[in-house]
């Protein structure tokens, strides 16, 4: 039972984390670009995390073991690519839209499950992945269709759906690292997928497209790299990874709903109206995941009462 209750804070603390994430990096994007502040962010991450790791697993845990340009791709894909597009995407769009289309990370892991791995999800869930689909098409429109053709402002939510394929991309690719712990894979993505943002960075400060941040700007944001280093990155990460470990994949991905439930309950705080296209659109989102999740609870009951009866019927397998 306190097991449970622990997983259950832990997951908790990691999904409101990351739905204040965007509702608190909004105001500091007319400050700092996203290129520089993504960078700092993640290398003070990554810097954490290598210490953690040598201490805890010891210092052959920042070894590669020939995976190096694996890890690269990976680190790149979720640091580099997924915070990039969500935070210049967030530049121009509503942070609540971000969280409610972050939710939609469950659906995205069925759909690249079945393009790479052919697992064809069953006719509820993709029904389901519908339903959610047509809620963040909801939200991003405000129900206006042409909003999403016509070159308006839906294009800059839409740099958060391809952020989310990245994350997706990203976390699928733990599964390849099975005798590696969580944070161990983290650490070596992270501090990979740094250096891919110091590149591009760098890269857009040579060609005159951005500018080194200065000292006093890096100072004047400290409560806000506070929150994204400390509550957005190594507290929801971790927490996030041990709380499913704890509970179980089907019973944890429920936690995700609170993503966007957070960005929303931030925004009415800080005295934000909200269409009913985008209150609508949320709550479909969140039907979607949690209709989907109580089917996939009945498939494992059903599952597990025909082991039981397979082997009664077969005793000497």
């Amino acid at each position: 039972m306190q097991r449970s209750i622990l997983a259950v804070g832990l997951l908790l603390t990691a999904a409101m984390s990351w739905g204040g994430m965007f509702p608190v990096a909004k105001p500091a994007l007319a400050v700092m670009d996203p290129f520089y502040m993504t960078l700092i962010r993640y290398a003070s991450v990554a810097v954490i995390l290598l210490l953690i790791i040598g201490l805890v697993e010891g210092p052959r845990a920042w070894r590669t073991e020939g995976h190096l340009l694996k890890l690269f791709l990976l680190g790149s894909l979720g640091f580099a690519g997924f915070n990039l597009l969500a935070f210049t995407g967030l530049e121009h769009a509503e942070p609540e839209h971000g969280a409610v289309i972050m939710a939609l990370m469950p659906m995205i892991t069925v759909l690249l499950s079945w393009l790479l791995k052919g697992e064809r999800p069953a006719p509820f869930t993709l029904a389901m992945i519908v339903l959610a689909f047509s809620g963040v098409f909801l939200v991003i429109t405000g129900g206006d269709p042409a909003r999403a053709f016509g070159g308006g402002e839906a294009q800059w939510d839409l740099l958060f759906l391809a952020g989310a394929v990245c994350w997706v991309s990203y976390t699928m690719g733990g599964g390849l690292f099975p005798q590696w712990s969580p944070v161990r894979y983290t650490a070596l993505t992270c501090t990979l997928g740094s250096i891919t943002l110091a590149a591009i960075a760098l890269g857009l400060t040579a060609a005159g497209s951005i500018q080194v941040p200065t000292w006093t700007e890096v100072v004047d944001l400290h409560s806000t790299f506070a929150y994204l280093i400390v509550m957005g990155g190594l507290v929801a990460v971790l927490s996030w990874n041990t709380g499913i470990r704890m509970l179980g994949p089907v019973n944890g991905v429920l936690f995700i709903n609170f993503v966007p439930v957070t960005a929303f309950a931030i925004g009415i705080a800080q005295g934000r109206a909200f269409s009913l296209h985008e209150v609508a659109g949320a709550a479909l989102v969140i039907s979607a995941l949690i209709a989907n999740n109580l089917y996939l609870r009945r498939q494992l009951r059903v599952a597990a009462r025909q082991v039981p009866a397979a082997a009664v019927a077969c005793p000497g397998r």
